[in-house]
């Protein structure tokens, strides 16, 4: 058994730490202006020109099995959609507020037929829900709100109250998990409460604003094991680094415990559709991703934006696609696996998983080597060999049983085994090799 344990936690990560790979979906009514979530706050639109948006959101193409086929497909094993993004935009169907699908051309409950979908192929169910909104009248104005510019930005906070606010947040969380059955991951974004900002009107806001430790309570009252994010500012389940790589396993800051983590990324530079971005990432490069994620103990939640009219756009085919082919030979390396044991030394340019059990040991051939793989500390504990893709044996030798020229005998420990590869790299844009421990 894998002998790295995380820091226990409220909910429930047991599937989540086995499952390791996720699709998270940004969508909402920043697709159609098609050039950043962030739109409203970047370009300081008003409501007048916001209410286009609304008026015409219209996403007639939105299937969402062919969204839980093409996550199924690429070996994601759980969801999640942005139910509220900043924008204050609702995708389901709330009895709190008019500023909801149900209300645009689209009529009807978006939600719930992500829900459906996606539960039907096995995929487990999450929700995003923003803390943030800068659509409600109660939301006060900061230092990130559209409207902080304004000449009478400080006045039009007059009469708000974030009182009222939180409480509208925890009818809403109530109706996100009372109605669409088991949810298993609920995704809270973000605080930001840097209390010196000057002018101190416009400092931001944290979990006092949220009045999150109410809001934990209603949602644990409700679904007593699902998975919470720590975004509240209130520490939960779940750590979430974001658009970056980390290089080893994170750990509570004052308790030094493992924790129990997820990569959020994207494909390209921006989360939600973005007809016009040019920095996605190679198919190469998102598999690395979700290598070097696992091999340091960590969960990979990458993200797609839908268009407007509800369907993922060629490019994100494309980056979905790459997994796909990866994942449907190589998956055993990715679930139910974690950080290698520390008795196991990275062979160079090569990446490490470890089933949960012990008993098998993968290796990630990153960079793929002439001729043979050396690796140490394994000459005694080694089983068999293959190639995970398709399952052909990988032959080995000891050192004492191994010559470079048939006169010197190879450097290395005398429990080194050498890996006799294929000099042409198989047609894998990652191959693995798959030991099987004694």
């Amino acid at each position: 058994m894998s002998s790295y344990k995380t820091k226990k936690t409220p909910g429930n990560t047991t599937w989540f730490e086995h499952d390791r790979f996720g699709m998270f979906i940004h969508w909402g009514l920043y697709s159609m202006a098609a050039r950043h979530e962030w739109i409203k706050n970047m370009e300081c639109i008003s409501e007048e020109h916001y209410d286009l948006y609304f008026k015409h959101f219209n996403p007639d193409l939105y299937d969402p099995k062919a969204w839980a086929r093409c996550a199924k497909a690429a070996g994601m094993k759980y969801a999640v959609l942005t139910t509220k993004h900043h924008e204050g935009f609702c995708m389901f169907d709330s009895k709190y507020t008019d500023y909801k699908c149900t209300n645009t051309p689209a009529g009807r409950d978006l939600v719930k037929e992500y829900v459906d979908a996606f539960r039907s192929e096995g995929i487990r169910i999450g929700f995003y829900y923003s803390l943030i909104d800068w659509h409600h009248p109660d939301f006060t104005i900061d230092r990130l709100h559209p409207r902080r510019n304004d000449p009478d930005a400080q006045k039009l906070n007059e009469g708000r109250d974030m009182k009222r606010y939180a409480k509208y947040m925890r009818d809403q969380v109530t109706e996100l998990l009372t109605n669409y059955g088991k949810i298993d991951i609920l995704w809270f974004d973000f605080s930001y409460p840097d209390e010196d900002s000057q002018p101190i009107w416009k400092k931001g806001k944290g979990k006092d604003d949220w009045e999150a430790e109410e809001l934990i309570k209603t949602a644990r009252s409700i679904q007593p094991e699902i998975i919470i994010d720590n975004r509240t500012t209130i520490e939960q389940d779940l750590w979430t680094p974001e658009q970056y790589q980390p290089m080893e396993w994170i750990r509570h800051k004052d308790t030094n415990e493992l924790v129990t983590w997820e990569a959020c990324q994207t494909f390209s530079g921006s989360w939600g559709y973005h007809r016009d971005e040019a920095t996605w990432k190679s198919p190469r490069m998102l598999i690395d991703m979700l290598i070097n994620t696992v091999c340091i103990g960590g969960n990979l939640l990458m993200n797609v934006g839908p268009t407007s009219r509800g369907y993922f756009d060629y490019r994100a085919e494309k980056a979905l696609s790459a997994y796909a082919d990866w994942m449907k030979y190589n998956s055993r390396s990715i679930y139910g696996c974690t950080m290698a044991e520390p008795e196991f030394t990275e062979p160079r340019g090569c990446r490490l998983t470890q089933s949960e059990d012990g008993s098998r040991l993968y290796i990630h051939l990153m960079e793929y080597p002439f001729g043979d793989v050396k690796m140490d500390n394994l000459a005694d504990k080694i089983e068999y060999a293959q190639f995970l893709h398709d399952g052909s044996e990988v032959l080995f030798t000891t050192k004492k049983a191994y010559m470079n020229d048939g006169n010197t005998e190879a450097t290395g420990k005398e429990n080194t085994i050498i890996f006799q590869l294929p000099t042409v790299k198989p047609p894998v844009e990652v191959p693995v090799i798959e030991i099987f421990l004694k």
